[in-house]
């Protein structure tokens, strides 16, 4: 897969072991559709400032998804989550002020897990469209895979194949991996290098 601006999807979403499996068919989609994911976790480096290589991230990507659906507390004296809300102001921030002109073809799509949970979060964001997958997978690859063909993409798979074969793909990495001595709860928490790594040499024997 070509890295570069045109193709490169930034990807801002929780990091938590319960959005991993919103989070696995969310990336298999973006590179399904012929587009090359980028998320803060795909390289792990302890003397790297997490911020300043978001950032970086942001600048190489004309598209981005913005997954706010974590930004509630569940709990009493829970925190909120601001991770997400701050990514996507520096993203907003990159399309309309930076002065290079090819920032103001960023595109960006907003995603919730409850219907208008974004709109009361952030009221500055009323107005904005923004697509739910109500915590669930497959309604995930519809959202983004639907997103793709409103921004042009109309010659991409439709939302059941992508999930039958996302489920051929998931099916496949978990026989590799329990070949070669993880146990299912690791395989739950692999690498983004090493799932990045398996997703692509699935697509090219795919393909």
């Amino acid at each position: 897969m070509i890295n570069n601006f045109q193709t490169n999807v930034f990807i801002n979403c929780p990091f938590d072991d319960k959005y991993r499996s919103l989070l696995k068919p969310l990336l298999f989609t973006i590179r399904y559709c012929g587009l090359n994911p980028r998320i803060a976790s795909e390289r792990m480096d302890s003397s790297e400032v997490r911020l300043d290589k978001i950032i970086e991230i942001i600048k190489e990507c004309q598209l981005s998804i913005h997954d706010l659906s974590r930004i509630k507390s569940s709990q009493a004296d829970e925190y909120y989550r601001l991770n997400m809300p701050l990514e996507i102001g520096l993203d907003m921030g990159c399309k309309y002020f930076h002065g290079d002109a090819k920032y103001a073809d960023k595109k960006l799509l907003i995603l919730e897990g409850e219907r208008f949970s974004i709109h009361k979060a952030l009221s500055d964001l009323s107005g904005t469209d923004v697509k739910c997958h109500d915590q669930e997978a497959e309604k995930m690859v519809e959202c983004v895979r639907t997103w793709f063909a409103e921004i042009g993409m109309i010659d991409v798979a439709g939302p059941n194949l992508i999930w039958d074969d996302y489920n051929i793909f998931n099916f496949a990495l978990y026989e590799d991996c329990l070949k070669r001595g993880f146990k299912k709860s690791q395989i739950d928490k692999l690498s983004m290098p090493e799932f990045f790594a398996f997703l692509q040499n699935w697509m090219e024997a795919a393909e």
